[in-house]
C-alpha cells in the first residue's frame, strides 16, 4: 500500500496533510486495524523565534514605507504639481501615455511565495525507528517531540490525529512557563497526548484524559516516547479515562486507565489549571465539555484557570444554503452561558488571548485559531 485512499467520511488533519516531510514512518497497526505513524516535531528555539518575529515585523514596516513612498509619486496630486518636462516623461515617443505601475505590495508577494506543495501522505514499509530518526537528521532528543498518531480517520477517531489547536496551546505554554510551573494540570480530550507532554515539561503533575482504551494506549505510548523531555523537569503524566457524558469517574478496577479514590482526591485538592485543545467540532460534545468543566471547577478546592484552544471551521450547509461555522457558533453560545452562570455556586470570567506570541513549532497558524482563558472560582 503506497497511498492512503480518502473516502467521503474520512477526515485528515491539516498538520499531516501539509507536513514538510513527504514520508511518514508507519510503526504498527492498532487494535482496530488502523495504521499508526510516528512523526517528529522540533521545538524551535525561543531566542530564534523572537528574532524571526522581530525581523519579520521590521521587514513589513520597511516594505510598507517603501510602497507608500513609491506610490505617492503616482498620485493625481503629485502629477498635477509636475512641470511640463515631467509630464513629457509620462508619454512615449508616439505620444501614448505610459501608466506607472503600482509597486507590488509585500502581502501580494508573500501570497505568491507561500504556495505550499500539498503532499499526499505515503506509507513506507515497517522498519526500525533508528532508520527514521537518521533520515530526519534529528540532532538532539531534548528539543524533539515524537508522536504516534493515525491519519485519515472517521469523525469519531479524530482524537488519534494531531490538530493545529494543540500547537497553538503548546506555543502559549512554552511562552508563559511561569503560569504553569509546579502546577497540577488536567487535560480534557487529550487525544495523542501532545499538549500534555509539553505541559509536563513545566508542570508538576498532568492528568492526561480521554476516552477509548485504544486511544489511551496510544497516548500512554507517546508519554513513554517523550520521557527524555518530561523526566528532567520532574513532570509526571498520568493517563486516565474521563468520559464527559458521564458524571462519575471510571473506577473499574479491571481497566488500566480507571481512577482510584486517591487519584480523584488529588485531582480535586491540587488542580489549578484545566486545558483542552481543538475539541470543538460537535454540539453534543461541546455541551458535555462545559458540563464537565462546571462539575470539576465547582468541586475543586482551588480556583481553576481554563485554557481552551479552538479553530473556526467553515462548512456549506443545506439548511442555511450558505457557508457557516455552526460548531464554533455553538461554542461561543456555551461560553457566554458559562460566563453568565448565576446559580451562586461558580463564578466565571472569559477572555480571549490574542495569538501574537511566537511559534515554537513549525505549523500554519491561521487567523481562525483562537485561544480562550476562563477563570472559574467555586463559591460554595
Amino acid at each position: 500500500m503506497e497511498e492512503i485512499t480518502f473516502t467521503s467520511d474520512t477526515i485528515l488533519s491539516e498538520v499531516h496533510l501539509h507536513k514538510r516531510h513527504k514520508r511518514h514512518f508507519m510503526v504498527r497497526l492498532n487494535a482496530v486495524g488502523q495504521p499508526v505513524f510516528q512523526s517528529v516535531f522540533k521545538i524551535l528555539s525561543h531566542n530564534n523565534t523572537q528574532e524571526t518575529v522581530r525581523k519579520a515585523s521590521s521587514f513589513n514596516d520597511k516594505k510598507t514605507e517603501d510602497t507608500e513612498k513609491d506610490y505617492s509619486s503616482c498620485s493625481p496630486e503629485g502629477i498635477q504639481q509636475n512641470d511640463s518636462e515631467n509630464i513629457g516623461n509620462l508619454v512615449d515617443e508616439d505620444g501614448d501615455l505610459e501608466v506607472t505601475r503600482r509597486p507590488q505590495s509585500f502581502s501580494e508577494r508573500r501570497e505568491q511565495n507561500s504556495a505550499r506543495n500539498i503532499v499526499c501522505p505515503t506509507i513506507i514499509t515497517i522498519g526500525n525507528e533508528e532508520d527514521y530518526t537518521c533520515e530526519e537528521n534529528i540532532d538532539s532528543s531534548h528539543n524533539i517531540v515524537k508522536i504516534e498518531h493515525t491519519m485519515a480517520t472517521p469523525l469519531e477517531d479524530v482524537g488519534k490525529q494531531i490538530w493545529r489547536g494543540a500547537f497553538l496551546l503548546a506555543d502559549y505554554i512554552l511562552w508563559q512557563p511561569d503560569l504553569f510551573r509546579d502546577c497540577t494540570v488536567l487535560e480534557l480530550g487529550a487525544g495523542t497526548g501532545f499538549t500534555s507532554i509539553i505541559m509536563a515539561m513545566i508542570a508538576k503533575t498532568v492528568y492526561c484524559t480521554d476516552v477509548g482504551e485504544d486511544l489511551l494506549e496510544m497516548c500512554k505510548r507517546n508519554v513513554s516516547l517523550n520521557k527524555c523531555l518530561t523526566e528532567p523537569a520532574g513532570g509526571k503524566v498520568t493517563v486516565k479515562q474521563l468520559d464527559w457524558l458521564k458524571e462519575e469517574f471510571s473506577e473499574d478496577s479491571e481497566s488500566p486507565y480507571s481512577w482510584t479514590e486517591e487519584d480523584i482526591a488529588d485531582l480535586y485538592d491540587h488542580t489549578t489549571v484545566i486545558i483542552a485543545a481543538d475539541v470543538i467540532y460537535d454540539d453534543d460534545i461541546t455541551d458535555a465539555l462545559f458540563k464537565t468543566l462546571y462539575r470539576i471547577a465547582h468541586s475543586s478546592r482551588n480556583p481553576c484557570t481554563i485554557y481552551l484552544s479552538t479553530e473556526k471551521r467553515f462548512n456549506f450547509t443545506i439548511r442555511h444554503m450558505d457557508i457557516t461555522c455552526d460548531a464554533y457558533n455553538h461554542f461561543r453560545r456555551c461560553l457566554e452561558k458559562f460566563e453568565n452562570i448565576s446559580d451562586g455556586k461558580l463564578k466565571c470570567t472569559a477572555t480571549e488571548i490574542k495569538p501574537t506570541f511566537p511559534q515554537f513549532f513549525n505549523y500554519e497558524r491561521i487567523e481562525h485559531l483562537e485561544l480562550w482563558k476562563i477563570t472559574a472560582v467555586s463559591l460554595t
